[in-house]
């Protein structure tokens, strides 16, 4: 009788722990509206900071809940493109699960990329 108690408190404890440990990496684990517009912010702050002389290129953006880029973001052949890619690749996944975890839902129309895109008066343009 005393090994089945013992037993059983053993096995609680150890249950306890468990859902302790599941608890704080769920936490650990969501995606805030605050830290999305921060990754925002840093992505655009390194568009920004690179002038357009030459070149100009674009990049999908974002997670729409029912799947593709919200848009499609504009910047010169000036910005360190691996970087680039590595930030907003760390933002659409951010997006991705804040969608899952907010059971966002969206319109569902796809956003085209643009056509051409040029360097005028010093920025990067959609031409038309």
């Amino acid at each position: 009788m005393k090994n089945i108690l013992m037993f059983c408190l053993f096995a609680v404890s150890f249950l306890s722990v468990q859902c302790t440990n599941s608890d704080n990496n769920q936490e650990n684990n969501t995606i805030t509206q605050e830290m999305l517009d921060a990754k925002k912010a840093e992505v655009m702050t390194l568009i920004n900071n690179a002038s357009c002389t030459g070149a100009c290129n674009y990049i999908a953006f974002g997670s729409k809940p029912c799947g593709g880029p919200k848009e499609y973001l504009l910047f010169s052949s000036a910005v360190n493109l691996t970087q680039l890619e590595d930030l907003v690749a760390e933002y659409n996944e951010m997006e991705h699960q804040f969608n899952i975890q907010t059971n966002a839902i969206s319109d569902c129309a796809v956003v085209l990329p643009p056509n051409t895109v040029a360097c005028v008066d010093g920025s990067c343009r959609i031409i038309n």
